[in-house]
């Protein structure tokens, strides 16, 4: 007779692609049924790559072989993006979602608030890359651990560096340390195409942009070369930050970029003593913004000094403290995304044809 126990026991043993866990562990397998000696496998996986869908199905009737020869593995994957039309454009038509992280204004917390939510997504089971767009002030090597780490050349493609199962790309790892980059617009254009267009990104579920604070050529360029699949907005509490706050959240109007959701970052402090949370800038201040767009709060990301101290060290606190508040907060934030991408891609997808630059 065979055992569901048994059947768990050998699913466990197959990994999931590109992670070091298996489809056990990333709660992929939904349903075990046994009629007798017939076995079916019910999975769910986040990925729409036919190759990653083969592989888990040919390891698991190769494993469960011993056990019986009739098995069902029925394997559900999210939609996958519609092709875009004739008069769009999109460079990596390989990746399912882009994911435009954006603010009004710097010093909201924009850069850690994306490096969490991508590690989020990571710890979810989803194949993620993170793509450092904010030239002038590119934080992200620093805060995922690869400061002064070099990405590998194969001839004029780069492949992304590696730091907690996520593929990263950043201009600060192009550059010397500490290299003031003086570019006009022009030249802000075109490091992100060439990012974007150069880079040797494998199977990604959804690649996450750091984008640079206002509205500018750097968000204009990557609606034109990619159909962003949705827009988040990062704001704090603070009426003078929610004034940008809505004039990013126009610009994914006017970019015909659907809004994820609004995430307010340094949302009251959690003190480290007593665990208490005090309101210091103000809370829940964003609702408003986001009825009036009729959008989502994605998340409201408190004060904590493990945060600061995870960013500084290259270790986020989604990774050293995946089970306190905030990591859990992260983690909610990552399923809104999720769930948001994935209701966008049964709609049809996102078309940027008509953002494209007219040539007379």
């Amino acid at each position: 007779m065979i055992e569901e126990s048994k059947i768990k026991e050998i699913l466990d043993q197959v990994v999931y692609a590109g992670f070091n866990k298996s489809i056990i562990a990333f709660n992929f397998v939904k349903n075990i049924t046994i009629n007798n000696e017939q076995l079916t496998i019910d999975i769910t996986i986040p990925s729409a790559s036919k190759e990653i869908k083969e592989q888990i199905n040919e390891e698991i009737l190769k494993r469960l072989a011993n056990i019986t020869n009739s098995i069902t593995v029925n394997i559900t994957q999210p939609k996958p993006p519609k092709e875009t039309s004739s008069n769009g454009r999109n460079d990596l038509p390989n990746i399912q979602n882009f994911v435009m992280v954006s603010s009004g204004k710097g010093g909201v917390g924009k850069s850690t608030t994306t490096v969490n939510i991508a590690i989020a997504l990571a710890q979810q089971g989803k194949r993620v890359g993170l793509l450092d767009a904010d030239v002038y002030g590119p934080n992200i090597p620093r805060m995922m651990g690869i400061d002064g780490v070099q990405p590998i050349f194969l001839g004029q493609k780069i492949k992304p560096i590696i730091a907690h199962n996520i593929q990263v790309i950043s201009i600060g790892s192009l550059v010397a340390r500490g290299s003031s980059l003086i570019w006009k617009g022009a030249m802000v254009t075109q490091a992100i195409e060439q990012m974007i267009e150069d880079t040797l990104w494998d199977k990604v579920d959804v690649l996450l942009f750091d984008m640079p604070p206002g509205t500018g050529d750097a968000q204009l360029a990557l609606a034109q070369a990619l159909p962003v699949t949705a827009g988040i907005c990062v704001t704090t509490p603070q009426k003078v930050a929610l004034d940008d706050t809505i004039r990013s959240m126009d610009m994914f109007n006017s970019l015909k970029i659907p809004i994820a959701g609004v995430v307010e970052n340094m949302s009251g402090f959690i003190c480290p003593e007593t665990g208490k949370e005090y309101n210091i800038f103000g809370k829940g201040t964003t609702q408003p913004v986001v009825d009036n767009f009729k959008t989502q709060l994605l998340g409201e990301i408190p004060i904590e000094p493990a945060i600061r101290e995870g960013g500084d060290a290259g270790m986020p606190i989604t990774v050293i403290a995946p089970n306190c508040e905030t990591s859990k907060r992260y983690q909610d934030v990552a399923d809104k995304l999720w769930n948001y991408l994935i209701e966008v891609n049964k709609d049809g997808g996102v078309d940027n044809s008509s953002i494209q630059a007219t040539i007379f």
